[in-house]
């Protein structure tokens, strides 16, 4: 059977939206310069080669309107005769863009793939009403359901208190501070030029927050809930990449495997709690590659909210210990097409620091679904 392999990964760091350092600039421009870097990574590959150009994003609006993959490869340089795609599978974007990649080499419809993300939060956090369909709103309370709503739900099924969020939230900070002072993150980290200065640091995360700022907060979801700004998810901007070969181009090209995708799943949920997604998903990936929680070195949850988070560690029993090691996107932000890829460079990177071997992958995704994956190294 052929292998697909991952080469090469990288992202931009991740900006705060509205008033962050991507913000005024077109991610078109910045997307572009991080696939290039991620190529550049591989000078044996000619571009003409690559058959596909996969990327992830959740809101196809604004600067992120057309076929953003396409308007990235032209902006990127890239020959005119490789094709490229724009998929939406919300906060999975990024993952799933890996998985199509994967599947498509695996399949021998396909060499050599870009799959990755982008999104532009600063540009899409509004929409207009008026654009629900009727029966949907009367019928389906959960279509278009606020995500924050959805954390106060799951919330309040699972008993979850104020003071649980606000302590992982500032844990998720406490670790993110501390990977990003050891370096740890700069690794997958591509600079990028914004204005005449270059972009390289994640700007979302706080070292010096504590339960006392965070108890000070309000709710601002729901009156009299208990899910705050800061137990959420932070509104971002980014984009990611990896390159993706099959095993004879690699042979043929030199070039040295890093890592594989050997299992990814998606299920569904009520999208009322939409957050509870890797709770069907991680079992149903788990049980498809006979392993078990334990064979993981590390486990990348996105942290949509700090209650479904919670609440997917518990009825999981994912072990803490190797849970979102470097801090996760209450910290470094969500931007989210590009999540998906982010965690995937970021378990790449955790993985050959400490020589693990196995990743877990999983996030929650609006309108009720789950994702799940597993990055295997290679040693």
């Amino acid at each position: 059977m052929r292998e697909a392999y991952i080469v090469a990964y990288g992202r931009t760091a991740i900006g705060k939206a509205k008033n962050g350092a991507l913000t005024g600039h077109h991610p078109v421009d910045w997307t572009a310069q991080a696939l290039s870097a991620v190529l550049a990574a591989i000078p044996e590959l000619v571009p003409e080669d690559i058959d596909d150009l996969i990327l992830g994003c959740a809101r196809h609006e604004n600067r992120c309107n057309k076929n953003m993959a396409r308007l990235v490869a032209m902006r990127a340089g890239l020959p005119y005769s490789v094709p490229a795609q724009t998929i939406n599978r919300f906060c999975s974007s990024g993952l799933q863009t890996i998985a199509t990649a994967s599947n498509a080499i695996t399949a021998g419809d396909a060499d050599i793939i870009l799959a990755g993300g982008v999104e532009q939060m600063s540009m899409n956090l509004t929409r207009a009403d008026d654009d629900d369909n009727a029966w949907l709103k009367e019928n389906e309370p959960g279509a278009y359901i606020a995500m924050g709503l959805t954390a106060e739900n799951v919330a309040g099924m699972y008993n979850i208190s104020r003071q649980e969020q606000d302590e992982f939230a500032v844990l998720s900070h406490r670790k993110a501070a501390q990977a990003q002072e050891n370096g740890y993150l700069n690794k997958a980290i591509v600079p990028v030029d914004v204005g005449g200065r270059l972009f390289h640091q994640d700007e979302g995360i706080r070292a010096d927050t504590n339960i006392a700022k965070l108890a000070a907060l309000k709710p601002c979801f729901k009156e009299g809930g208990s899910v705050t700004a800061a137990t959420s998810s932070q509104a971002s901007d980014g984009a990611s990449f990896v390159l993706l070969m099959s095993g004879a181009v690699c042979s043929r090209l030199g070039v040295k495997p890093l890592a594989r995708l050997t299992g990814h799943v998606v299920t569904g949920c009520d999208p009322l709690y939409m957050g509870l997604g890797p709770i069907t998903a991680v079992p149903k990936l788990v049980n498809r590659s006979c392993c078990k929680l334990d064979d993981f070195d590390v486990i990348e949850l996105n942290e949509a909210f700090a209650s479904q988070a919670i609440a997917c560690v518990r009825s999981l029993g994912l072990p803490e210990e190797r849970l979102n090691p470097w801090g996760g996107a209450i910290a470094l932000g969500h931007p989210m097409g590009a999540t998906g890829c982010v965690l995937t460079c970021k378990a790449l990177d955790y993985l050959e620091l400490t020589g693990g071997s196995r990743a877990l992958i999983t996030m929650c995704i609006g309108g009720g679904m789950g994702a799940a994956g597993i990055v295997e190294r290679v040693l």
